[in-house]
């Protein structure tokens, strides 16, 4: 959904298009710990932790934050409410490992895409595939507008969300700088924004989809269309900034 994330992308500065599809750089992804009081969110999730969080995802994405009690998900886990304390001593503490987790995952897709031989078409399929996720209602996508209304709420929530958003539009920087060929830095402060307002894209139509008129087709079907269509334009822009090769 700690602070920034600190990323090592090997490249070149202003190197043309060619070359970048001649040898493509690795991105390599290390987060650093939350920026909370408690340490132990920082840490890696563990396997056996893993397994419980498979098991009750389904059960907050049904009941919602505040629904889902303990010992229902002390109970979806197959657990005694005292043993799920063990690894998870709050909501704040499950929502926390669900995000790291599902980072090193999204830090994944964004490592293929640096090394994909057109990163550019590469994200744009990435983006696009979780665009009609999000809009398709999917279980993780009702998972996600629950921690996203959770967060609006509960700060220590809204920490650890506001933590995925950074972390997510820090992978897109690294990703715009490699496509448009320039260096970190100044990908950061050209395309930032845009970046930000890809990461508000998904997080609204995720929103969206669990809304009011969720069960419209016709509306979502549009509205997965439209919002694709604001995606490519900004991908476009970040493009469009690369050097052209001299004739």
């Amino acid at each position: 959904m700690k602070h920034f994330l600190d990323l090592r992308l090997i490249t070149i500065n202003h190197v043309n298009e060619r070359s970048l599809m001649e040898s493509p750089p690795r991105m390599v992804i290390r987060p650093i710990p939350f920026d909370t009081q408690d340490s132990d969110a920082a840490a890696p999730v563990r396997p056996r932790e893993s397994e419980i969080l498979d098991s009750i995802r389904q059960t907050f994405a049904e009941k919602g934050f505040d629904g889902a009690s303990m010992q229902e998900l002390a109970r979806a886990a197959g657990m005694s409410v005292g043993n799920f304390y063990r690894y998870f001593p709050s909501k704040a503490a499950m929502v926390a490992a669900i995000i790291t987790r599902d980072l090193e995952e999204v830090g994944q897709k964004f490592t293929d895409v640096v090394a994909a031989e057109d990163p550019l078409a590469a994200l744009r399929e990435g983006l696009h595939m979780r665009v009609a996720e999000e809009c398709c209602g999917v279980e993780d996508a009702s998972l996600w507008a629950e921690i996203t209304a959770a967060a609006q709420r509960k700060p220590e929530i809204g920490n650890v969300v506001q933590h995925m958003e950074r972390g997510i539009t820090s992978y897109l920087v690294e990703a715009f700088a490699l496509i448009a060929g320039m260096s970190r830095d100044e990908a950061e402060h050209r395309f930032l924004p845009h970046a930000a307002m890809v990461v508000m894209l998904v997080k609204t139509t995720s929103i969206q989809a669990h809304g009011p008129s969720a069960q419209c087709k016709l509306l979502r079907d549009d509205l997965t269309a439209l919002v694709q269509r604001l995606i490519d334009m900004i991908l476009d822009e970040v493009a469009a900034a690369r050097p052209k090769e001299p004739k």
